[in-house]
């Protein structure tokens, strides 16, 4: 039989082996009922309507038989090597229900029971010592806090859940995981009522042992062409990850749901840019840079899910199109600019194509408005169709519908259903009202031929939004940065002062201000200054100042000698109010930067997920405006000018009243170069470079202040 395999600290991401548990062919079932609304009752009902072929162990100490089939008194009776074992006892005696499990040889265990880390502090080391037991034996721990899982490719239910059972049939099927039971119970429920086949049902509960992760890789290994996951804790992010690439390397997609962005990290954070990048914020990062496809609600997560089932590989290109309605070419367009999905510009031949289909009256556009032309001839819904999919330009197609009378409708799905069958892009059909009842002769069709039916286009073009920002996935990844290599060492822990992170800036390519730090008197400050040439700027350096402006200590447009001198006793002044243990490494002189577009970048070290860098406009507006673009450090040239023409105020770095473009090229080296430090200083905790002064193009950047934060 198979054992589980457990990769400790220090190893690669875990891959423990989950066949025994989640595909049995031997089931015991501790706690066993022959009471139908018993949680042993519902699971040994489900186990037997599942149309389970393997053995079955009923474990009970009070009953000889159940339903004519005999009962052992104990785990310690049963024969050994069962594959899994279901663990229906009070929360007080799993522990010794785990330990008998690792004695009989038992693969894996389930644990409805609650009451652990959930329930406090005391509950929270009981789970982790159980989990220290299960390790240490080899027992895959599903739970606890869980609803158990269903396998219907496999004919194995092991939940409580009342379930229904039926073969499941040849084709493309979807796979479900959550660590809410309710949750999973929820999303099985809304993706069969659209017509999937669902093969797995799981619920992790607490994640003692078996996490999300595991149950991932397991998927995609038994084939599951699509995963749709509710996830509120990832435990262990880089066997997420690695979990999502393999995922994502075999071309089965993921999306998922993950609630409940959080305000911890900012709490921490010393830097404006640390404390603007919510963990939530960096998981999303994290996790999009995979591949998978993170939506923000239950109905994105049906929706999308929905179309990855028929057409797993989003393509390239944008959203085409076609209604039956002029005001729903209208609020498309409006809709579709409000959540940023891109429209297909179509090219001249399918124009003349949509042109040759349609009467004069009708103008070849996208959105395309069909008119009156659907009403006595449904195909030409197909035929506008399959015009739009030729297009180079276009990577989706959404018929908007009004159905019309019951025959209109099912002429619709008659024409429609047939392409969509073997459509090269995803093709979906958005037919409009609501929860008015559609003709079973309209759904059929669409439903034989797996094709994506909403009843809201609004809802069909969020999805599309979703999947699309996934469509350059591998573009993007094969397009990351290179490794930098270890850097020399940091030269000192903590806050570095500003002349530091500027010398580390340097060292990787970022233009700084020219300057020098001055150690001794005011007399020396004059004469650098006079070399450098006035107007200058006067800093305060110590260790632990790191935000100099809000206590006065930075003077800028120093113009001469005399106020040279005035501006150095202010300083040395405002450094006993600000640093009353007096410890100051000098005063940096530097030239007077010319003005430019202010961008603040910088970038965080995070503990779970990595390097991080962010960026967005600078200056008063990085607090003002509260909308920072985030991308792992590693990411490419290409991500990084992506975001830049999407991150807020982006007009501003175009020619914008009077102004001249501005150097993209040199932000994005400079977002790079960041990205850089950070890979190459694992021990930075976070840099902040604000402002980084944008010169028009071809001008450059320069960095005129900057906070380095290291362990």
């Amino acid at each position: 039989m198979q054992t589980s395999n457990f990769e400790t600290g220090g190893q690669p991401p875990s891959r423990m082996d989950l066949t025994r548990l989640l595909r049995p062919r031997s089931i015991a079932i501790a706690g066993a009922s022959p009471e139908p609304a018993s949680v042993g009752g519902a699971v040994l009902r489900n186990i037997t309507g599942s149309g389970f072929t393997g053995t079955v162990h009923l474990v009970s100490p009070t009953r000889a038989e159940i339903n004519g089939t005999p009962c052992l008194p104990s785990i310690q009776s049963l024969p050994h090597g069962v594959d899994v074992a279901v663990l229906n006892v009070p929360r007080k005696a799993v522990r010794e229900a785990v330990e008998a499990c690792i004695e009989r040889g038992v693969g894996g265990a389930i644990v409805f029971a609650a009451g652990f880390r959930e329930a406090g502090e005391e509950g929270a080391r009981e789970q982790e010592e159980i989990a220290e037991i299960c390790r240490a034996g080899g027992l895959a721990l599903l739970g606890p806090n869980c609803m158990g899982f269903a396998n219907y490719a496999s004919g194995a239910a092991l939940s409580f859940e009342s379930l229904e059972f039926q073969p499941l049939a040849a084709g493309p099927h979807m796979a479900i995981v959550a660590q809410s039971g309710a949750m999973a119970s929820n999303i099985r429920s809304a993706l069969l009522a659209r017509g999937a086949r669902i093969s797995h049902v799981v619920s992790t509960g607490n994640e003692a042992v078996v996490r999300i992760d595991h149950v991932i890789r397991h998927l995609v290994a038994e084939g599951a062409s699509l995963i749709a996951a509710y996830i509120e804790q990832i435990r262990d992010p880089a066997a997420f990850l690695s979990a999502a690439r393999m995922a994502r390397e075999a071309g089965r997609p993921l999306v998922m749901v993950h609630p409940g962005a959080s305000a911890s990290g900012r709490a921490a954070a010393q830097s404006h840019t640390g404390a603007m990048t919510s963990d939530h914020a960096v998981m999303k990062a994290a996790v999009e840079d995979e591949g998978v496809i993170l939506v923000e609600t239950m109905d994105e997560l049906f929706d999308a899910a929905a179309i990855l089932y028929r057409f797993p590989a989003p393509a390239d290109g944008a959203m085409a199109i076609i209604t039956n309605s002029g005001a729903v070419r209208g609020l498309s367009l409006d809709f579709c600019e409000k959540i940023g999905l891109e429209v297909a510009a179509l090219g001249q031949e399918t124009l003349d194509g949509l042109r040759d289909l349609l009467p004069p009256q009708c103008e070849a556009s996208n959105p395309l408005d069909v008119g009156i032309a659907g009403f006595s001839d449904a195909g030409v819904f197909a035929r506008t169709t399959e015009v739009m999919m030729a297009d180079p330009a276009v990577g989706a197609v959404l018929l908007a519908l009004a159905g019309g009378g019951p025959w209109q409708q099912r002429a619709k799905a008659d024409a429609i259903a047939p392409l969509a069958r073997v459509a090269p892009k995803p093709v979906a059909v958005a037919i409009i009202g609501d929860e008015a009842p559609l003709d079973p002769g309209c759904i059929g069709p669409f439903r034989a031929t797996d094709t994506p039916l909403f009843r809201s286009p609004d809802r069909a073009l969020r999805a599309f939004a979703a999947i699309q920002r996934q469509a350059g996935a591998a573009a993007r990844i094969a397009g990351r940065t290179p490794s930098p290599g270890p850097g020399s060492p940091l030269p000192r822990p903590g806050s570095l002062p500003e002349y530091e992170g500027k010398a580390l800036l340097a060292e990787f390519g970022v233009r700084v201000p020219r300057g020098v730090l001055v150690f001794r008197d005011v007399d020396s400050a004059a004469q650098l200054a006079g070399r450098i040439g006035y107007p200058v700027a006067m800093k305060l350096q110590a260790p632990t100042l790191m935000h100099k402006s809000e206590v006065g200590c930075v003077i800028i447009g120093v113009k001469d000698e005399a106020a040279l001198r005035a501006g150095w006793q202010r300083l040395m002044d405002n450094a006993q109010q600000a640093l009353p243990d007096g410890a100051i490494d000098g005063i940096l002189i530097e030239e007077m930067a010319r003005s430019g577009l202010e961008l603040v970048i910088g970038g965080r070290n995070d503990p779970e997920w990595g390097p991080f860098v962010v960026f967005g406009l600078g200056g008063v507006w990085v607090e003002a405006l509260d909308a920072l673009e985030m991308l792992p450090a590693h990411a490419s040239r290409a991500q990084i000018l992506e975001r830049l023409q999407e991150m807020r105020g982006a007009r501003l770095l175009g020619p914008f009243r009077g102004q001249p473009a501005r150097d993209v090229d040199a932000v994005t080296d400079a977002i790079r170069a960041v990205g850089n430090i950070l890979r190459a200083h694992p021990s930075i905790k976070e840099i902040d470079v604000n402002p980084l002064s944008v010169f028009a193009q071809g001008e450059g950047v320069m960095a005129l202040d900057a906070l380095f934060i290291a362990d």
